[in-house]
């Protein structure tokens, strides 16, 4: 009896140690990937075949790395937008900027007189109200990415707020040789919305029409039911390429790459911050040379308790 005792108490003693001396050498490998992965390689994982509790931790290790690798990724990928958002703002800034002086400059130095200074200075003034817009427009979308934008939110009556925002634009629209349609139901529609943030909605793609379709024809149409309601601002200009397409609500981007036609490529980027804000979602649809569509849906008003 005490032979098989030490029998199996020998036997113990040997499987501990094989154990123990398996979970050293997996403690080990697990050492040397934490060290390689310390010095900077987020590619390092750690591979074990030792009891559960080891590999639980070398599981948990791995995916402690892989979420710092694509966020180290991540950060790389905004280095690099913000490089070309700098880049891009520098052209914006500086190409009105140095018109607007050469303009003063002219007339500074006497090298217009009459008829001509008077358009010159009209001009100067005109380049810069678009760098003051442009300006204004730049801190609001800044505000938004850094979600320093307080918004009001209250329940609204969309379209009679609608009907009053679109108004001030059939003046422009007129004078601008387009024929509208504006469709807006009698009914209230409440949506939780801030007053000002919609109306810079309705302006940017108001404005966004006017000074970039090359159209004759505008529609603003409102549709709502019993869950959300539809916002329609069409035109029949020239339309957005396929290429351009997914790109219209980046920050800075124009789909003019000589940059003819006045903008910044900002409203419709802070347009989507402040739908996305309160709610809403925002879509385009563009056929070349027919239609451009931006589509809004804004959900109903939550019922009061």
């Amino acid at each position: 009896m005490l032979s098989v005792i030490c029998i199996l108490c020998a036997a113990l003693a040997l499987w501990l140690a094989a154990t123990l001396f398996l979970w050293h050498r997996e403690l080990l490998e697990i050492q040397k990937a934490l060290e390689d992965i310390g010095a900077g390689n987020l590619n390092r994982r750690i591979v074990t075949r030792g009891p559960q509790a080891i590999r639980s931790i070398g599981y948990g290790i791995n995916k402690i790395v892989q979420q710092s690798q694509q966020s180290a990724i991540q950060q790389k990928h905004h280095e690099q937008a913000y490089k070309q958002l700098i880049t891009n703002l520098s052209h914006d800034i500086k190409t009105p900027l140095a018109s607007l002086t050469g303009y003063l400059e002219a007339v500074e130095n006497g090298l217009v007189v009459g008829q001509e200074k008077e358009e010159y200075l009209q001009t100067a003034y005109e380049r810069a109200g678009a760098l003051r817009s442009f300006v204004e427009k730049l801190f609001e979308w800044v505000k938004l990415d850094a979600g320093e934008q307080k918004l009001q939110i209250e329940p609204l009556d969309l379209c009679e707020i609608s009907r009053q925002y679109v108004a001030e634009w059939i003046g422009p629209l007129e004078s601008s040789g387009f024929s509208y349609t504006i469709e807006i139901p009698e009914e209230a529609w409440l949506a939780d919305l801030d007053k000002n943030a919609y109306k810079r909605i309705v302006n940017n793609l108001c404005e966004n029409v006017l000074r970039h379709s090359h159209g004759t024809r505008f529609r603003f149409c409102l549709i709502p039911d019993a869950r959300q309601a539809t916002i329609r601002v069409s035109d029949n200009g020239t339309g957005i390429s396929a290429d351009d397409l997914p790109h219209v609500f980046d920050r800075l981007y124009q789909c003019d790459p000589s940059r003819t036609t006045p903008g910044n490529g900002l409203g419709l980027s802070i347009t989507k911050e402040l739908v996305v804000a309160m709610g809403g979602t925002i879509q385009v649809q563009s056929f070349p040379g027919h239609e451009t569509t931006f589509t809004i849906c804004f959900p109903k008003a939550k019922a009061l308790p």
